[in-house]
Parts: C-alpha cells; structure tokens; sequence
C-alpha cells in the first residue's frame, strides 16, 4: 500500500512539474514574440514612409525629365524653322525690289526699240528722262535717297573728297564745289558715299 501511494504521490507531483512547465514554456514562448512582433512593426512603418516619398520625388523628377525633353525638342524645331526662314529670306529678300525694277526694264527696252525709229532727238531724251525719273520714284519708294550736295558744307559722314580746289576764297572754303559721282542713302543710312570736289 505504502509503496502504491508512493508511486501515484510521485506521479502527480511529475505530471505537476510537467503542467508547471509547460505553462513556463508558454510563457516564454509569448514573451518573445511579442518582443519580435514590436521590432518588425516598426521598420515597416519606417520604410513605408521613405518609400513614399522616394516616390513622389522619382514621379516628379520623371515630370520635369518630360518638361525637359518637351522643350529641348520644341526648341530645336524653332531654331530649325527659323533658320529656313531666314536663309529663305535671303534667297527671295531681293524679290519685291526686283518686281519693282522689271516695268523700268521694260520701258528701257522699248526706249531702244524706238530710238532708231526717232527722227527727233529730244522726243528720245525725253524718253530716257521719264524712264530716269520713274526708276529714281520706284527707289524712293523702297527708302532709297539720293544726296542733295551743291553748296553744302563737306561732311565726312556722307561725303568722299577726291579733290580740293584751291583758289575759291573764304566763302567757298570747306564748300562742296562739285560731285563726281552721287551719294545715296538708304532709309537714312549712308550707302554710298557722293564723291565730291571742295574748296580750298
């Protein structure tokens, strides 16, 4: 009997221990996962925010790549087009003066037509003349100017001196004597020099 009592005495004070451990283990076990779950609970908070703005400054640094290819490429097209434009205008920039000058061309022309015809000479100098007058009236009408010199003063900025003339007294000194060849300007702007004589 004793020895019985003994051997159940035994058993449950085993199976207690057992009980009383596994409740350890238990415990043990939760303890640490909590103390797991914490750490990896917050990186992930800390990451998801960095990645966020990661994004948001790779969307927006994709924005301004797109602005700035956009432009470059828009950029490009002007200066191209404008480059055509302006060797266009200089190929056909002469175009309208040349249109001016044709119906000069034809009046000339038939100037020499007939001028053998004409028996009368002043009737064919009178021709040349109109002709004269009409090609100076087109010219003038595109801001070309011819210099008005005879008894001015010579000024270096629109006139050449090819001569001085001595002799000519006080009142003639520094005067424009004679033109050589006549000076012409265009809207205001010296184009050629008239070629004068001055006095002395």
């Amino acid at each position: 009997m004793n020895d019985n009592m003994t051997d159940e005495n035994m058993e449950k004070k085993a199976n207690g221990n057992l009980d009383n451990n596994e409740e350890a283990v238990d415990l043990n076990q939760d303890a640490p996962q909590e103390e797991t779950n914490e750490p990896q609970e917050q990186p992930q908070q800390t990451e998801e925010e960095p990645q966020t703005e990661e994004e948001k400054l790779a969307k927006q640094l994709e924005e301004l790549k797109d602005k700035y290819l956009r432009t470059v490429a828009e950029f490009e097209n002007f200066k191209r087009r404008t480059l055509k434009e302006k060797a266009e205008l200089i190929l056909n920039g002469g175009g309208k003066t040349i249109t001016a000058i044709l119906p000069i061309i034809d009046d000339m022309e038939r100037a020499i037509e007939n001028a053998h015809k004409q028996e009368c000479v002043d009737a064919v100098e009178e021709g040349w003349e109109l002709i004269y007058k009409k090609l100076l009236s087109t010219l003038e009408g595109m801001g070309v100017k011819k210099m008005e010199v005879d008894g001015k003063d010579f000024d270096v900025d629109f006139h050449e001196a090819v001569a001085m003339v001595p002799g000519m007294g006080d009142e003639k000194k520094g005067k424009i004597i004679d033109c050589l060849q006549t000076g012409y300007t265009l809207n205001d702007k010296v184009i050629r020099h008239a070629k004068v004589a001055v006095g002395q």
